[in-house]
């Protein structure tokens, strides 16, 4: 699935871009990066455990010290990126609610890459909530996407939590 986020993130930034969601558009920047850098830690990373080289990564819990690393990074993304939003873009979506969203979706795509459980529990939220700016700016399929992702997600959370080690 790496190489569809790859191809629909690299779709999605010239939609975001020709409707003024510019946090939106350099988020599916963020999305293509990310996804060579997933596609590399799935299929190549080593396991914490024995060090050896595996097809595949175990799905981990979150500690509470990266947890507390990665809350300090979304609060410093969030500041940044609404602040830019608010004084040097004209955006058709609230500017801090584009901030929210991205710098959530920044934070929960690592953690996805480093196969981290609880990155479910961030993108259900986003994707609900992304939904709903979507649906303010008009973009209605986009938004109707949006749930459907935000379903997949409750669904990806039970799922990775059963087979969790």
């Amino acid at each position: 699935m790496w190489v569809v986020g790859f191809v629909s993130s690299t779709v999605y930034m010239m939609v975001f871009f020709r409707s003024g969601l510019y946090a939106f558009f350099a988020l599916y920047v963020y999305y293509v990066a990310a996804s060579v850098y997933g596609m590399y830690c799935w299929r190549f990373a080593q396991q914490p455990d024995n060090g050896a080289a595996t097809a595949g990564r175990p799905v981990i819990r979150l500690r509470l010290s990266l947890g507390v690393v990665l809350i300090l990074i979304s609060a410093v993304l969030f500041a940044g990126i609404g602040y830019v939003l608010d004084n040097y873009t004209v955006s058709s979506t609230p500017p801090y609610g584009e901030a929210l969203a991205t710098s959530l979706s920044i934070v929960a795509t690592w953690m996805l890459a480093r196969k981290i459980l609880e990155h479910w529990l961030l993108w259900i939220f986003i994707n609900f909530f992304s939904s709903g700016l979507y649906f303010w700016c008009g973009l209605y399929p986009t938004a109707g996407l949006f749930v459907i992702y935000g379903a997949m997600s409750v669904i990806g959370w039970f799922r990775w939590k059963q087979s969790e080690t």
